[in-house]
């Protein structure tokens, strides 16, 4: 199962991004009871949790992105999302995706977000 994570970029201080991660061969069920996160890691930092998404619909957020991101899931289309907005110039790093259950923790290639100045 392969994790696709898309729509990093470049994007000024305050502005917005949205972030999706698509798994289009995972089965649907497996799917819904699936925990996806999204995770960052900027240069020279250990990777950290931004945000995830359980099945039941309870979400997480780390401390310095609550208010300003969230993410979202659409399990008919197998994918998840991160709506990142009011950007700030620390949000920079390559953003991860996480797909979690019982005997399962896939990491998808990363997406650099870059907020400039």
């Amino acid at each position: 199962v392969q994790l696709q994570a898309s729509g990093g970029g470049l994007v000024q201080a305050g502005g917005s991004l949205r972030l999706s991660c698509r798994v289009p061969r995972m089965i649907l069920s497996t799917f819904w009871s699936t925990t996806f996160g999204w995770y960052r890691q900027a240069a020279g930092n250990q990777r950290e949790l931004v945000a995830d998404a359980s099945r039941d619909g309870s979400s997480n957020y780390g401390d310095s992105v609550k208010g300003r991101f969230t993410i979202s899931r659409d399990n008919a289309k197998k994918t998840v999302y991160l709506q990142m907005n009011s950007l700030k110039t620390e949000d920079t790093g390559v953003y991860y995706c996480n797909a979690r259950g019982p005997n399962m923790d896939i990491w998808g290639e990363g997406t650099l977000v870059t907020v400039s100045s």
